[in-house]
């Protein structure tokens, strides 16, 4: 399975251990991952600060990079929303409706493509975990707070399958 990994600005800055994390992982359960060195910014923060006129050289940058992969895995909900609902190319795009179909969230790639079912591993550690709101009501990754519906979290059952 032919992965590209998009980190997205923000946690190649100030997270690299996240990106680095998230190959290994991606790595461990037998994806043949690759990293685009000339990724940039999907073009979110310049979108949401009311420029989406500015993100065209994003979306052809991001095109260019991650076309040719079956699947883009992406540790973050928000960048992932976003070029699932934004990500446009002019010049090309069929290769952006490609990216749009097959752009996932890493916990959503694991559990809904990879369909993991064990985590090896101990963690003996307690953590608090925040549902982020673009995971929640973008991405349905698990279940809005406000709603009286039955719970769910792919995080939290990701999380259940390690030791600890």
């Amino acid at each position: 399975m032919k992965v590209g990994l998009f980190i997205p600005c923000y946690v190649d800055q100030f997270y690299p251990q996240i990106g680095i994390a998230s190959l290994e992982l991606l790595e461990k359960f037998g994806c043949e991952v690759s990293f685009p060195m000339d990724q940039t910014c999907c073009g979110q923060p310049m979108a949401n600060s009311g420029y989406s006129h500015l993100t065209g050289g994003c979306d052809t940058n991001f095109v260019n990079n991650f076309s040719e992969f079956e699947y883009v895995v992406c540790p973050s909900g928000s960048c992932t929303m976003h070029v699932k609902e934004h990500l446009h190319s002019k010049e090309n795009e069929a290769a952006a409706t490609h990216i749009r179909n097959n752009v996932y969230e890493l916990t959503e790639f694991l559990t809904d493509i990879l369909k993991v079912e064990s985590i090896e591993g101990n963690f003996p550690y307690k953590v608090g975990m925040h549902q982020s709101c673009h995971g929640q009501r973008g991405l349905k990754l698990s279940q809005m707070s406000e709603l009286n519906a039955a719970p769910f979290s792919k995080p939290e059952q990701l999380l259940s399958k390690i030791k600890g």
